[in-house]
Order: structure tokens, then sequence, then C-alpha cells
């Protein structure tokens, strides 16, 4: 018998107050291959720790043969898992069981009609049998402003793009 996942040692409780970014976790995953010559991401994934290591391809409905992951796949189970995470500590902080919240995230690959180019669309869908309506639209609220994942789409992230020499 193993002993149980013990949740990190994160609160919404404690207050930062430093002037700058500290990270609390970092990790790094580089893609290299592939033969999409259309720009679609193709090609094999893996993590700084080997952990992550897997094939990228065009899913069938982009005419790839689905045979791999997706970038948008992978966006959808980072940000599910995200907010999961974050909606699981507030509801442990109202002293409610988590155990029964599962998170849906639906992501759409579609053209932008602003400017032509692409655009991601996220559909979230919270199940949580026994929560309390009123209890748990107010926990929603909370995790949406609290997951880093759900921040990012609100509001964009800070990105730097290098080119290597």
């Amino acid at each position: 018998m193993t002993d149980p996942i013990q949740p990190p040692d994160l609160s919404t409780e404690q207050d930062f107050d430093g002037e700058a970014f500290a990270p609390l976790y970092t990790t790094t995953v580089t893609v290299t291959g592939g033969t999409a010559a259309h720009g679609r991401a193709s090609g094999r994934a893996r993590s700084d720790d080997g952990i992550l290591d897997l094939d990228l391809r065009l899913p069938a409905e982009l005419g790839g043969d689905g045979r791999g992951t997706n970038p948008e796949q992978l966006f959808a189970a980072g940000f599910a898992a995200c907010f999961h995470g974050a909606l699981s500590l507030l509801a442990r902080q109202a002293a409610l069981d988590p155990g029964a919240i599962s998170v849906e995230a639906t992501v759409a690959f579609a053209r932008d009609p602003q400017d032509g180019g692409y655009v991601l669309h996220v559909d979230l869908v919270v199940t949580w049998p026994g929560a309390a309506p009123d209890v748990a639209t107010q926990l929603l609220q909370r995790a949406d402003a609290l997951c880093p994942y759900a921040r990012m789409a609100r509001h964009g992230t800070p990105t730097t793009i290098t080119l290597a020499t």
C-alpha cells in the first residue's frame, strides 16, 4: 500500500508582497522533429526530466493521422488540471471534500475572425456532486481568479521569445 499523496503547502491565506516574480516550479519541454510543412505541430515533445515524452501529431479532423496527441489536448489537460487544483484548494479551505470534483476542459482551435490568424476557445465544465449550487458557484468564481491558466486566458501571460545562438 502506498502513502496518500499530500497536497503541497499552498494557501490563498498567505499574502505575497515581493517585488518580483518568484517561481515556485519551473519546467521545460522541447519539441523537435516533425513533418508538418503547414505550420501545425508534429514531432516529439520531451520534458527536461524525461517524464513527459510523447509524439505530437495533427488531429484527424485537420487531416492528420491522429496517432499522437496535439497542442490543444495538452493545453486542455493543463487547464483542467490547474483549475481542478485551484478549486480543490478552495474547497479544502472551506472544509468541503474536493474528492468528487471533476473538471472537463474543451479546447477549440479556430480561425480568428478579427485577423484571419488562429485562436483558441476554452469551455470548462465542473461537476461537483453533492455541493450546494450557491457555495459551488462562489468557489468557482474564486478558483477562476486563482487558477493561473484562467488568469492567462483572461489577461495574457508574460512571454519572452529568444533565438538561441
